[in-house]
């Protein structure tokens, strides 16, 4: 069983920024599939996809992104997630540019405070994130995650969204290593 986890921050008012790629990604899989959220334990929609030979649950935290480590942890205690190889999280990344993504099989936060509060609650680094660049390139970074996309991003956005989902299924299909090797790279380069 494989447990997808989008970030992001619950509310209209989040909906369309920037620190709420995870969740968008997550769309693109609901609609792909037609699948439907349900409230689950503690704060979360899960939606359940039986479209690959292993069952995939796609969690979406109800609880602001600096405590996602509550909702992930209520999940892996509730589903008896003990394989972290199996836990992955999508989150933005500021560090990285705009368009690129990155997948690794665990490691530190990089300052991803949803990312942090998750090792925190797990008490380990060990679980893949499928991290999205952002692009980051101003002094105020809260207000910068917490803001819309601009025109040229929202015109860009959907290829990196496609393709962060293309990357999830490759991952359940084909394992973390291939999906690395040909998914790690920037889309909006030539």
């Amino acid at each position: 069983m494989y447990v997808i986890v989008g970030l992001g921050n619950p509310g209209e008012a989040y909906k369309d920024t920037r620190h709420n790629v995870g969740f968008m990604v997550l769309d693109l899989w609901q609609k792909k599939f037609g699948l439907k959220y349900i409230r689950d334990v503690g704060p979360s929609q899960v939606a359940f996809c039986r479209n690959f030979t292993e069952k995939v649950i796609l969690v979406r935290p109800l609880t602001f992104m600096n405590l996602s480590g509550n909702a992930v942890k209520r999940i892996a205690d509730k589903y008896q997630l003990s394989d972290f190889s199996k836990l992955v999280v999508v989150s933005d990344d500021l560090n990285l540019p705009f368009g690129s993504i990155r997948i690794r099989r665990g490691g530190s936060s990089g300052g991803q405070k949803g990312l942090q509060s998750i090792i925190e609650r797990l008490g380990t680094n060990e679980f893949p994130r499928l991290r999205i660049g952002l692009g980051f390139r101003y002094r105020d970074a809260v207000k910068f995650v917490l803001s819309p996309f601009n025109k040229t991003e929202k015109q860009d956005m959907p290829l990196v969204l496609d393709v962060s989902a293309q990357a999830l299924e490759n991952i359940i299909v084909n394992g973390i290593e291939n999906t690395m090797s040909q998914f790690n790279k920037n889309y909006l380069e030539p």
